[in-house]
């Protein structure tokens, strides 16, 4: 038994033939003879029965077919509250960002909150990069990061490149290699390295200095928050790579531009396809990219002064 069976049955005890009920639901008679019979086999007692020339409804038919106008009266109900929850301008929208792209997204992303605007709910995530797919089963879109050499997304879910992100080496302002514009991989393959741990995306880049420059980088520290690798670039521990528009200024450091590499990094905003068939969801969307179009704006240049980190942003 289905809507459409119950359908038929409701119109045919209105019409009182199969020709007249395949006219007005546009279907043939012969299909709807078909819907008759296997609704029959769910049913112990008969439905129809002829009346000379016409097929009109038993008692248990008419019964079915009253209790037909109150399921099609429920889902036209059901319909009708999925429809307004599609087009709710205001309906909650969950967003989840790695810590660096939150710092940088989220305050634009809140500046345009307000009546009749989607309700932003807000959460870092700090996972390995195969992770980020899986966070869109508990998220309506998520934030994500990946280098330009890595596979693309998994075709589960739906996904759009917000920024291509440079990858600076951030430097003491009075490290000797400060003064140049430009570094190259035999320029940095000396000093000791502050990096991520191992499963986060700026790993590859690091393993790509090192075979550029033909030696192995020694690496002394293992920190994901930039903010904690800011002050120990600042204090001498080591060089580091940064991100050049999503990491606030810091004082004590610079950044310089890395030749011989691919330094870049991909943020991306991933979602399962079905979640942008909500009208807050694909208005998110729309203020994620005017919020990417921003921060690449304040690209003064590398190597044009100090550049850095906020609190607790990571990489």
């Amino acid at each position: 038994m289905n809507e459409r069976q119950l359908q038929i049955l409701r119109e045919l005890g209105e019409l009182g033939s199969v020709t007249a009920t395949a006219e007005a639901l546009l279907m043939t008679p012969s299909a709807i003879s078909q819907q008759l019979r296997l609704l029959q086999r769910s049913i112990p007692v008969p439905l129809t029965e002829r009346d000379g020339r016409r097929l009109v409804l038993t008692d248990a038919g008419q019964a079915l077919a009253g209790a037909a106008i109150e399921v099609e009266t429920a889902l036209a109900r059901a319909r009708h509250t999925i429809e307004e929850f599609v087009d709710q301008p205001d309906a909650e929208v969950s967003v989840a960002a790695f810590p660096s792209a939150a710092a940088a997204f989220f305050p634009l992303l809140l500046a345009q909150a307000g009546p009749g605007r989607p309700r932003l709910s807000l959460a870092d995530e700090d996972v390995t990069q195969d992770h980020f797919p899986l966070l869109t089963r508990n998220y309506d879109l998520v934030l994500t990061h990946r280098l330009d050499q890595a596979p693309p997304w998994p075709a589960t879910v739906t996904a759009s490149t917000l920024l291509r992100e440079p990858l600076d080496i951030a430097l003491p302002a009075d490290h000797p290699l400060a003064a140049k514009r430009r570094l190259t991989p035999r320029d940095v393959a000396d000093q000791p390295w502050i990096t991520v741990h191992d499963g986060f995306p700026l790993m590859a880049t690091i393993d790509a200095i090192a075979t550029a420059a033909n030696r192995r980088l020694d690496i002394v520290h293992r920190i994901n928050e930039f903010a904690v690798v800011a002050e120990a670039v600042a204090a001498g521990g080591g060089l580091a790579l940064m991100p050049r528009w999503t990491a606030r200024p810091h004082p004590a450091l610079v950044l310089r531009p890395l030749s011989g590499v691919h330094t870049r990094r991909h943020i991306d905003v991933l979602h399962r396809p079905e979640r942008a068939a909500r009208r807050a969801v694909r208005t998110v969307l729309t203020e994620l990219r005017r919020a990417a179009a921003t921060i690449r704006s304040r690209d003064g240049g590398a190597g044009s002064g100090t550049h850095g980190t906020g609190t607790r942003d990571r990489q």
